[in-house]
């Protein structure tokens, strides 16, 4: 006979209580062992908690803090600046290495002579594409309106490229948007955006996505720099050394006797080259007009190079 320890049966009903003691002894440790963390573990987050914990707010304050609100900034600065009754000014600038900028006042405004560049541009883009340099006689025209800033030259090279249809067809290649050509001859009426004269300064100045070649901004950077004695002012007023270049514009209103006033171009200050385009009428004089861009010029570059104070500098700088 077997023995009754061998019996199969045996083994099946001593089976269940084994399992259940095992299963108790498990659950019982577990038990013991969270009281005891409760009790005496550190009382902070575990590690991961602290690792997201810690990681986040540092991560989302750097961030924070690395975005400057340059529209802000320039807002304050302009307060600094006087602007009289009935004038209204627009002025936008740009870092072109770091592809920061700032914007003051909106609307559309009329270019007066500062459209001589635009003119400039579309007509060396459409030598480009002719597979041609500029004539002599073009050449003439062009140093004669840009340095000078003589109208009858504007007026041949406004014709040489098809007026406003010619200048519009550039401007769409330039990303210019809310630029539009004056009527038949009127090139001094054509209307225009500060932000669209950053976009066109940036054709100019800059060279990543520039529809210009080389030496075609090369050859309008020249003429910018070699501005006649006379028109040297402007966002020339903000630069605090030699390599400005720049075109003014100035423009006495028939309809109001009000004058508009602007000025674009490359100003260098701090060590760095900054884009400024400042538009404004309304002035009472051009004398006028000119001091309001040289303070909204100045206002610009403090957003920039100076921002520990430079704000101060604008005001005091405005009246000179």
């Amino acid at each position: 006979m077997e023995s009754p320890r061998a019996r199969p049966g045996s083994r099946r009903r001593r089976a269940p209580v084994r399992a259940a003691l095992i299963v108790f002894a498990v659950v019982g440790a577990l038990v013991v062992g969270a009281v005891y963390v409760r009790g005496h573990a550190h009382p902070g987050p575990d590690p991961v908690s602290v690792s997201s914990s810690a990681s986040a707010p540092v991560g989302g304050e750097a961030s924070v803090e690395s975005v400057v609100d340059r529209d802000a900034l320039l807002s304050d600065a302009m307060a600094s600046v006087t602007v009289a009754a009935g004038a209204e000014v627009s002025v936008a600038v740009l870092d072109p290495v770091s592809g920061d900028s700032a914007s003051y006042g909106e609307g559309v405004f009329d270019t007066a002579s500062i459209v001589k560049v635009d003119i400039l541009a579309a007509l060396l883009l459409q030598a480009q594409d002719a597979g041609r340099t500029l004539t002599a006689v073009e050449k003439s025209y062009a140093v004669a309106m840009i340095e000078e800033s003589d109208n009858d030259s504007a007026s041949a090279l406004w014709r040489t490229i098809g007026t406003a249809d010619g200048l519009d067809a550039a401007n769409e290649r330039f990303g210019l948007t809310r630029t539009e050509g004056g009527d038949g001859a009127l090139w001094g009426l054509t209307q225009t955006t500060a932000a669209d004269q950053l976009t066109l300064l940036r054709q100019v100045f800059g060279a990543d996505g520039s529809e210009l070649s080389e030496s075609s901004r090369a050859y309008l950077r020249g003429l910018m720099g070699r501005i006649a004695e006379g028109q040297r002012w402007g966002v020339s007023a903000a630069a605090d050394g030699a390599g400005w270049a720049l075109k003014n514009g100035w423009l006495r209103r028939s309809t109001t006797g009000l004058w508009v006033v602007n000025s674009i171009g490359r100003v260098p200050a701090g060590g760095h080259a900054y884009l400024v385009a400042v538009l404004s009428r309304g002035s009472a004089t051009q004398a006028a007009g000119i001091s309001l861009a040289e303070a909204a010029a100045r206002a610009a570059v403090s957003v920039f190079a100076g921002e520990d104070g430079a704000v101060g500098a604008v005001g005091a700088q405005k009246s000179s």
